[in-house]
């Protein structure tokens, strides 16, 4: 089977990459892998997705194509959301295109928990809850504008399969120092993160009512390929049970959790933010604290979905992957940084 990964040298597409292995793979993103595993199962083209001109040389990669997995999603730079638009919505909107002009039977779309519109309690939600996103956070709206570009395309071409895979969280250990670059920024020393393997930090500031949901990117891997196997039609939520809420999560990683209201830690992290102190966008903060709770009965009944590491597992490979730097040497998007602070 011929299946081509967009995005396929980054934290999920990584994961895919080396769960399809054996399969005629085709990988496609913006900044070439070297040829070392596990990229070395596919063939590689470059091609960046905010640009007009992807759009013939998608058509040409995708020829004969069995399945498309779409993961590729640009995180920052946060302070050009044009480019973000560009690539996300923009790239996506040429990667569906390339796949209907191509005549691919099947797409496999990495949506997101950001996609659906908050919740006001800890009820858990199907996939029938409304995808408008979080209006303050442009990744949510970004997800959420994406799902529309699906709902128009899938109206006009009933015939093409189109899986939409909503995952919690995604982490992984080798994704650690992508996550440092993205979320974290160079301030952030390397004892902060080894403190936090060791469970040591002293206190958590999160707010209260924070719940969130983490899966393993090897999970959503083995989601994606059971998904092409199967030829799945339809939205999935993927996460790892169970959904920890803030002591849980400061448990995992220091001595207690320090309420904060998310009043005040929004102003701050704004504040930072502008100031260029730190990558992460206030938004962030606002999609955590709206995303509602995933139920993922679906993916067991329709993909015996059963991830083999659960939510506290998947925190703790991440946490581990910080105090070590860790990362993938061959992908420029997962490779260990340097400038960590010692």
């Amino acid at each position: 089977m011929k299946i081509v990964v967009i995005g396929g040298s980054g934290n999920i597409g990584t994961a895919v990459i080396e769960r399809l292995r054996g399969h005629e793979l085709v990988g496609v993103c913006r900044r070439l892998p070297d040829r070392e595993p596990p990229y070395d199962a596919a063939d590689w083209h470059h091609i960046d997705l905010s640009t007009p001109a992807s759009s013939d040389l998608l058509v040409r990669v995708l020829a004969d194509a069995d399945a498309v997995v779409h993961a590729a999603w640009a995180i920052q730079p946060s302070h050009d959301p044009a480019y973000l638009h560009r690539v996300n919505v923009e790239g996506s909107r040429r990667v569906i295109d390339a796949v209907v002009n191509a005549k691919v039977p099947h797409l496999v779309y990495l949506s997101s928990v950001g996609a659906y519109s908050p919740a006001t309690d800890s009820t858990r939600i199907d996939e029938t809850w409304p995808t408008d996103g979080v209006s303050t956070s442009g990744y949510s709206r970004d997800k959420s504008e994406v799902e529309r570009i699906l709902d128009g395309v899938q109206a006009a071409r009933p015939e093409l399969t189109v899986t939409r895979l909503r995952p919690g969280l995604v982490l992984q250990r080798r994704s650690a120092s992508e996550v440092a670059r993205y979320f974290l920024g160079p301030l952030a020393p390397r004892l902060l993160f080894k403190a936090a393997d060791k469970r040591l930090l002293p206190a958590v500031p999160l707010p209260r009512s924070l719940t969130l949901q983490f899966v393993h990117a090897t999970d959503v891997a083995d989601a994606v390929a059971t998904a092409i196997d199967r030829r799945y039609d339809g939205p999935v939520n993927l996460a790892a049970e169970p959904p920890l809420p803030a002591d849980a999560v400061a448990a995992l990683v220091g001595r207690r959790l320090l309420p904060t209201s998310d009043r005040v830690l929004r102003p701050l992290a704004a504040a930072a933010w502008r100031a260029h102190l730190q990558p992460t966008p206030p938004g962030w903060l606002d999609l955590a604290m709206g995303s509602p709770v995933l139920n993922t009965d679906l993916a067991r009944r329709e993909l015996g979905w059963r991830p083999k590491l659960d939510a506290a597992a998947t925190v703790r490979d991440l946490v581990g992957g910080l105090a070590e730097n860790a990362g993938v040497p061959a992908s420029p998007a997962l490779r260990p940084g340097t400038h960590r602070r010692p």
